[in-house]
């Protein structure tokens, strides 16, 4: 009798209890607004690399969606910075997790896509266009006869198949397609290819069809001639640039320069260079120094791998300098006496053991060795290479002396004499009478602002140069 009320009593006391709640918990979204892009005066575009969109020609940087993003960088007063996305079917994930702070990648506007990320206004309309090749003879048919050997009809399309990249926008218009109109189409799925690399395809003939937004086509049909985009479908598409939707206020400031911007002249012209002149344009992108095409940033490229080499730079940097001295010119002159590709003065060429300044070997040899030079008075103080390389190069624009006073007065500020941020601040007060006739100066004014703009334009060429050839 007593156990049997001792478990009565337990069972009480367990139904008392009050049961804990269960939670649910989340990992929080990325979150960056423009305050926050503006403190880090930076911000970061997520891109494909593509003839409309972004790639790199004779050394710089191009493409329509890349040309808007720097005015509107510009318009904010950040720098621009465009990371390369290989796999777009993680484009989107991307942004989310706060690996760019905008999509500008050719992005249709679509009713599934909205419900991950804010669009912006449109900045491009466009249809979608059936991709297919032309018959051998094309030349020699006339119109009626070659529209029957084409598709024509998309009812056309019913039992063909259709390579499409996964989970692009063209699903959607093809599924319509399918379902709406009754067209039993195949649509084979692609992870890796661009739709680029799937026209060329077509035009190869190693599929039968692929679709395009029309801008695309246009662009394409200038570079492949054998191609047809002629046949296209009823809808219309809008290309827009996507943010997070936890972003509002940079969504309303994009919308707002947008709205602005797309009515000017220099919109019009940035519209006419990649999308009405296209027998230029396709000159760029055929170029053996278009990244989309061949592999070569310069002439020199060769000599810049072997010269980098022996200071543990990649030749890529090399490379984004002499594109900042001389725009691989190497002849180039100035007017404070510098010549040459690395732009030396006399006696620092012949210190280095250049016979001939203009000759290109030489000069990079030379040029070379004085950044190794360099290296060795920092190397000690400044450990971190990514760090020492701004100092090094700040130093071979306007010399070491002017570096070491921005160090000393940054260290009597109490400030870090060995990280750039710091650094960099103080060699552009040098241009000041209170900084450079400071006793701790030694080598007087200083019109710093250039070293550190010379610094960030190496390194932005630098950005694009990682970004489109392979190390």
């Amino acid at each position: 009798m007593i156990r049997l009320l001792h478990i009565i009593l337990i069972l009480l006391c367990c139904a008392c209890q009050q049961e804990a709640p269960i939670t649910h918990t989340s990992t929080p979204k990325f979150c960056k607004d423009l305050d926050e892009i503006r403190s880090a005066r930076k911000i970061v575009a997520l891109c494909d690399a593509s003839s409309t969109s972004y790639f790199v020609y004779k050394g710089v940087a191009m493409g329509f969606e890349y040309e808007l993003l720097s005015r509107f960088a510009d318009n904010l007063g950040v720098a621009l910075e465009m990371k390369v996305v290989e796999d777009m079917d993680c484009i989107t994930e991307m942004l989310e997790n706060g690996d760019g702070d905008i999509i500008a990648a050719n992005y249709t506007i679509t009713e599934q896509r909205k419900q991950d990320v804010a669009f912006s206004i449109p900045i491009l309309k466009t249809r979608l266009s059936l991709i297919q090749k032309l018959p051998e003879n094309w030349h020699q048919l006339g119109r009626l006869a070659l529209d029957t050997l084409m598709v024509r009809d998309l009812q056309d399309l019913g039992g063909k198949s259709i390579h499409v990249r996964d989970h692009s926008s063209f699903y959607e218009p093809l599924i319509k397609l399918n379902e709406d109109y009754g067209v039993p189409l195949t649509i084979e799925s692609v992870f890796q290819e661009t739709t680029e690399e799937l026209i060329q395809q077509v035009m190869k003939g190693e599929i039968a069809y692929t679709v395009a937004d029309e801008n695309v086509a246009i662009l394409n049909k200038a570079y492949y001639p054998s191609i047809d985009i002629k046949t296209t479908f009823p809808d219309s598409q809008l290309v827009g640039w996507a943010c997070r939707k936890n972003a509002p206020e940079l969504v309303d400031t994009l919308n707002f320069w947008l709205e602005s911007f797309m009515e000017s002249r220099a919109f019009a012209v940035i519209h006419a260079k990649y999308y009405k002149a296209r027998t230029q344009h396709k000159k760029k992108v055929f170029s053996k120094y278009s990244s989309l095409q061949g592999a070569q940033i310069s002439e020199f490229d060769a000599f810049l791998k072997v010269e980098s080499e022996r200071i543990q730079w990649d030749w890529r940097l090399l490379a984004a300098m002499i594109k900042k001295e001389s725009n691989f010119n190497p002849l180039a002159e100035a007017k404070s006496g510098a010549s040459g590709l690395m732009q030396l003065i006399p006696s620092t060429a012949a210190h280095f053991g250049a016979d001939s300044i203009f000759d290109p070997v030489q000069n990079i040899h030379a040029g070379v060795s004085f950044l190794d030079a360099l290296n060795g008075h920092l190397i000690k103080e400044i450990p971190d290479s990514s760090e020492r390389v701004k100092f090094i190069l700040a130093a071979y624009n306007v010399g070491l002396g002017h570096i070491r006073d921005a160090q000393r007065l940054a260290k009597k500020y109490d400030h870090n004499p060995h990280l750039w941020a710091h650094v960099s601040h103080y060699l552009e007060e040098k241009a000041h009478p209170e900084f450079y006739r400071d006793p701790v100066v030694k080598h007087g004014y200083c019109r710093g602002y250039e070293p550190v703009q010379y610094v960030d334009r190496v390194l932005d060429y630098y950005n694009h140069y990682k970004n489109s050839y392979t190390n």
